[in-house]
């Protein structure tokens, strides 16, 4: 469990490892010696780049290097679930004490492999956690588990009608833009890699289809691909997957990317915000589509979706933002009020994270 917030330290990665993060975080090479691709494309030695990005994986600034799939195009669906749980003084204390509420329901959501995030927020609705299962139903039972198992009540469960941007690609250079960076070929990442770097500000559509049947050898490639590489030279080939296939699943566009997942309070911006935006009537919204967009490619937002209001919280646009100090989250903050033409508006600043893993789909 990490805790968040603006005072986290930064081991911010420099030089090399600057330049490694801008390529595999959404373009890790799919070939049988990638570290080595990665060397001609910097102009330095395999074992330089391996060690680098082993340093980087040691220290926490990535998570894992491995595959992010479309969960609705593998049969799946995810939620964003709103709660709360009563907190105290001793949540997460390092002194003995009785096991607080908070605590508990941490520990029971670290259990439940359908939760991937969990988070505490600034916010009267304290608990923001995701849900990935096969429908509704199995998500609700997950869902009731948690609240039988602790003290969260009044949960909402929320669907993104609809997806403006999905894109945890981070870079501390982006406002100088990519320009001149290395980029792979389409043999090295597949056929639609050029259009998906860089390339989720576009809307996105809920009605992504699932892509039919999957075969018993897709079931267990993408299982194994939603885990980390192994730390060796030849990580593909070590993993039992083909590189061939996974550039496949890139193709069918099961698979948004392959690359590394980063730690962003690690990476360098350790201030981070669930910005929520109250919209208008649905007429006006049609009106205000470009304004959406225009927000959506802002480059500190990693996700942008439209998801129902509910009681007591009259938002329905949702942006996560993410800054290197307080001040520039200030900033963005108010950039993207004045874009949107001064919507009521909420911050529900990152507290604590609780749990943030991959789901491993096909278990």
């Amino acid at each position: 469990m990490k805790k968040l917030g603006c005072n986290a330290s930064r081991d911010v990665p420099q030089m090399l490892s600057q330049k490694l993060l801008a390529i595999i975080q959404d373009g890790f090479p799919l070939v049988e010696r990638p570290y080595l691709r990665l060397a001609e494309m910097l102009n330095v030695s395999e074992h330089e780049v391996f060690d680098d990005i082993e340093k980087m994986r040691v220290s926490g600034v990535i998570r894992r290097i491995g595959g992010v799939y479309d969960s609705k195009k593998l049969g799946f669906i995810s939620r964003l679930c709103a709660g709360k749980v009563l907190t105290s003084e001793n949540d997460f204390a390092a002194e003995p004490h009785a096991q607080t509420p908070m605590e508990k329901f941490a520990a029971v959501v670290m259990s439940e492999p359908a939760i991937t995030h969990n988070y505490i927020r600034s916010h009267e609705y304290n608990v923001w956690f995701t849900v990935i299962a096969e429908n509704e139903s199995a998500i609700q039972v997950v869902v009731d588990r948690v609240c039988s198992q602790t003290y969260l009540h009044d949960v909402h469960v929320l669907t993104a009608t609809k997806k403006y941007k999905i894109n945890t690609v981070m870079s501390l250079d982006e406002r100088r833009g990519s320009a001149g960076s290395p980029t792979l070929t389409k043999d090295e990442i597949g056929e639609s890699a050029p259009a998906l770097r860089h390339s989720d500000n576009r809307r996105l559509e809920e009605s992504s289809n699932f892509l039919g049947k999957l075969t018993d050898s897709d079931k267990f490639r993408i299982h194994i691909a939603c885990d980390d590489i192994p730390h060796t030279l030849t990580p593909f080939k070590d993993w039992g997957v083909s590189c061939d296939e996974l550039r496949e699943d890139f193709a069918t566009k099961r698979m948004r990317r392959f690359g590394a997942i980063l730690r962003h309070q690690d990476a360098g911006f350790p201030c981070n915000a669930m910005v929520c935006f109250s919209r208008h009537s649905e007429d006006r919204r049609n009106e205000e589509s470009s304004k959406v967009l225009a927000l959506a490619k802002k480059h500190y937002i990693s996700h942008c979706y439209e998801r129902p209001s509910f009681e007591n919280f009259p938002y329905n646009l949702y942006a996560m933002m993410h800054a290197q100090t307080p001040e520039e989250l200030d900033a963005y903050i108010k950039e993207s009020v004045a874009l949107l033409d001064n919507p009521e508006y909420v911050v529900l600043h990152s507290l604590k994270e609780l749990k943030k893993t991959s789901f491993r789909f096909f278990a």
